[in-house]
């Protein structure tokens, strides 16, 4: 299965081991990933957390078993061989990379997490370890896109209320109805921390069906949607 994986990789992380997994990781749920860490990082552990939509970051220092996980939606290390791993089906994973000081991060952003500042937390975290904040990099990978993204008035009130600035972030869809940008708003908010280098890749989950599973997608259709893609970034060993 490895040989046939082509994960999408960036410009901006080009140093460090990472991948933007889509369907062909074929996770299911809760199941733990395989195959692609030999894919971004042979023989690496990965790690894992249990998302819960949070702002919280977790430093990985050893391997946990995924049973134990810890709850949180951001991770950061600087041990060689540790693969951080983020799982999503619509939300915006984030990979970041000091690699001048030997750091990495990876962050789950859906809207909620997002607006409570989950990708600053995952560069705090990142500092605790020796990162300097502007050498980090940073790449969004596939998310829902905004014209894929209908929400409701009280959804766009609470970034309003959060910043007015935040009004730049919606535009109303042909229903009349607002569609959010997830994609542009985690840009702003690494920026705005002080992230330098921001790549995003520009796909979209909801309308590129072949390519990624998308719980908005299954919800509009009544379908559970139990796939989810995997996010990965590492540090190799000497």
């Amino acid at each position: 299965m490895a040989e046939t994986m082509e994960p999408i990789r960036t410009e901006a992380l080009r140093d460090v081991p990472h991948g933007f997994f889509g369907r062909e990781s074929d996770s299911v749920g809760e199941t733990p990933f395989g195959p692609e860490g030999e894919v971004v990082l042979p023989g690496a552990e990965l790690v894992l957390l249990r998302q819960t939509h949070s702002p919280q970051a977790i430093i990985a220092t050893e391997p946990w078993h995924h049973a134990d996980r810890p709850e949180g939606d951001a991770l950061a290390t600087r041990e060689p061989g540790l693969l951080l791993g983020i799982v999503t089906a619509d939300c915006a994973p984030v990979l970041l990379a000091d690699s001048e000081n030997g750091v990495v991060g990876a962050a789950h952003a859906g809207w909620k997490g997002a607006l409570h500042g989950v990708t600053d937390a995952a560069i705090v975290a990142m500092e605790r370890l020796g990162a300097n904040r502007s050498k980090i990099k940073a790449a969004i990978g596939p998310c829902i896109a905004q014209p894929s993204y209908e929400v409701d008035n009280d959804f766009g009130n609470a970034f309003l209320t959060a910043d007015r600035r935040n009004a730049r972030f919606f535009r109303q869809g042909k229903a009349g109805k607002p569609h959010f940008d997830l994609e542009g708003y985690v840009m702003a908010r690494l920026v705005q921390a002080g992230i330098a280098t921001v790549e995003a890749t520009r796909r979209d989950t909801y309308a590129e069906e072949e390519r990624f599973h998308s719980y908005r997608r299954d919800t509009h259709r009544g379908i559970v949607c139990e796939g989810r893609q995997v996010s990965l970034i590492g540090l190799p060993t000497a």
